[in-house]
């Protein structure tokens, strides 16, 4: 295996964005369990933003989830995780990943809420990433992703986990 990538090499971040805290342990410690594995590959932060509310207007809390989303991707490319995005297969997201690692950038993935990322966080984003044909609860699409970041660190550095 590998050793850890330095900061000090690659001093751009990689960001993952989220709304809400997970709610099921075992979903948990799956997705706590994969980010902790990515962060092995990627220079990785993990930043939740507090849940609106779900009572009242879904416009209303999309808004204010995404102002959360927005006020945490400042200065960086923001990457909106949305069905409708662009779809890569796992090789082709570790070389999305790699591209974006040596633009000394920061990346943030942001992943709305139970009702999807505002239009001012899609406006502001720079790409979008389909992390599935399906609508995904956004706990699950944390889980994809945060395995898919995994998987790409293992396919950048040629480890065998990727079949």
């Amino acid at each position: 295996m590998g050793e850890p990538l330095s900061p000090v090499l690659f001093p751009m971040k990689f960001r993952v964005v989220v709304v809400g805290k997970v709610r099921q342990s075992a979903l948990a410690g799956a997705i706590a369990d994969y980010e902790q594995r990515a962060a092995r590959y990627w220079p990785l932060e993990i930043i939740e933003v507090r849940e609106e509310s779900g009572r009242g207007d879904t416009d209303v809390v999309r808004r204010r989830e995404g102002e959360r989303l927005l006020e945490h991707a400042a200065g960086t490319t923001i990457v909106a995780c949305d069905e409708h995005g662009a779809s890569f297969d796992s090789a082709r997201f570790a070389e999305w990943m790699q591209r974006h690692r040596e633009s000394a950038r920061d990346v943030t993935f942001a992943v709305g809420g139970a009702y999807g990322l505002d239009t001012a966080v899609l406006e502001a984003s720079g790409e979008r990433l389909a992390l599935a044909p399906w609508t995904l609860p956004h706990e699950v699409a944390r889980l994809v992703l945060a395995e898919q970041l995994y998987r790409a660190g293992t396919i950048v550095r040629r480890e065998p986990y990727h079949k």
